[in-house]
Parts: structure tokens; C-alpha cells; sequence
């Protein structure tokens, strides 16, 4: 079977497969920012916790993904619902760490200057930290959504389907062409998503700080 012939009989499945992963991306991706940016805000306030909670979540980065993934199988069942967990897990780290960071290097003349005019805690977070921090934060997203839709190739173990599911029949089947149907547009899409969220971290970053690099 030559690949045009591959591709015509299994470009539905490819497609689904296709769309299943941007769906466990955006979702593992979506819960470590919601999870994510909150802590790291919290964490900036609170250095003395950060270190241990950061140490924390570093050590459930290093944990290997099929490890992980074994482990919410067993608490949760087979499917999407345990993928998303382990990815979301996965998510949180790089998000975290450049949240804390990217406000604690903001510059402390910035925040007296707002004090100075009367801006209260949350307007100073909400109009001076954040937006200065954004760029971090946004390059701490952007690390995570790579990271992810690698990892997302794993789902398929699990049966949470995604482009993992083609590597993982070509594996068992010895069949390349399922392999590169799903190697080959996940890797298209870490380079895509790379490419996107940077275009968006440098729009959001402030002007005086695109002329300081």
C-alpha cells in the first residue's frame, strides 16, 4: 500500500486522532494555567513556600510519563479522564515557576511608583505585576504546551486515543505508516504552537521591555 492509498483509507481516523490530541492538549494545558497562575501570584507573597512547593512540583516532573500515566490508570480507569490528570500535572510546572519568577523580577520602583499614586494591592497586581510579568508567564505556557503535545502521544496507552494511538499501532503492527501518520503531525504541532505563543509573548511584552534586551 503506497502512502496516498494509507492516507485515503485512514484519513478519518487520522483526523480524529488529530483532533483528540489538540483536545487533551488544550484541556491538560487549560487546568495547569488555571491551577498554575493563581499559585505561582500566591507563591510570590509567600517565598518562604515556594521553594517547597516548586521542589514538589519539580519532583512529579521527573516522574516518567508512563509511570505516571500507570498510576492514574489505576486510580481512575482507562480513558481520557486519567490522561488529562497526568498531562494537567505535567502542565503545572514551567507555569508555576515563571509566574512566581516573572513577578518577583518586576521592578520594585514600578510597584512603590503605583503605591505612590494610591493603587491598592490588587490594582498594583492587576495593572503593574502582571502585565510586566506576562512575558514570563507566557514563556512558561508556551514551554508547556511543547512539552504536552509530546507527552500527549503517550495517551494512546491508555486509551485515550490522540496521534499516540497511529504510533502505537505502527509499534504493534510493525507498520511504519502508522508511525509517521502519527509522528509526523505532532510534530507539526509542537512546531506550530511553538511558533503561535511566541508571536503572542512578544506582542504582549511591554515595549520598554522589548528595547532593554
Amino acid at each position: 500500500m503506497t502512502y496516498s492509498e494509507f492516507l485515503a483509507k485512514y484519513s478519518t481516523d487520522i483526523w480524529r486522532a488529530f483532533f483528540t490530541h489538540i483536545e487533551l492538549v488544550l484541556v491538560s494545558v487549560g487546568i495547569g494555567v488555571i491551577i498554575a497562575v493563581p499559585a505561582g501570584i500566591f507563591l510570590s507573597r509567600h517565598k518562604g513556600t515556594a521553594k517547597y512547593i516548586l521542589s514538589i512540583a519539580g519532583v512529579i516532573q521527573t516522574i516518567p510519563g508512563l509511570v505516571l500515566l500507570g498510576i492514574m490508570l489505576i486510580l481512575m480507569g482507562i480513558g481520557k479522564p486519567p490522561a488529562i490528570a497526568a498531562l494537567s500535572l505535567y502542565a503545572i510546572l514551567p507555569i508555576l515557576r515563571n509566574t512566581y519568577t516573572g513577578i518577583l523580577e518586576v521592578d520594585g520602583h514600578c510597584i512603590e511608583a503605583a503605591r505612590g499614586i494610591g493603587m491598592s494591592g490588587g490594582q498594583i497586581l492587576f495593572q503593574v505585576e502582571l502585565p510586566l510579568a506576562m512575558p514570563a508567564i507566557i514563556g512558561g505556557l508556551r514551554l508547556s504546551t511543547v512539552y504536552i503535545i509530546s507527552w500527549a502521544t503517550l495517551a494512546g496507552m491508555i486509551g485515550a486515543g490522540g496521534l499516540g494511538d497511529l504510533i502505537w499501532t505502527g509499534l504493534s503492527t510493525y507498520e511504519t505508516k502508522f508511525i509517521v501518520a502519527g509522528a509526523v503531525p505532532a510534530a507539526v504541532l509542537a512546531l506550530v504552537a511553538n511558533a503561535v505563543i511566541g508571536f503572542f509573548q512578544h506582542i504582549l511584552t511591554p515595549r520598554g521591555l522589548k528595547l532593554g534586551r
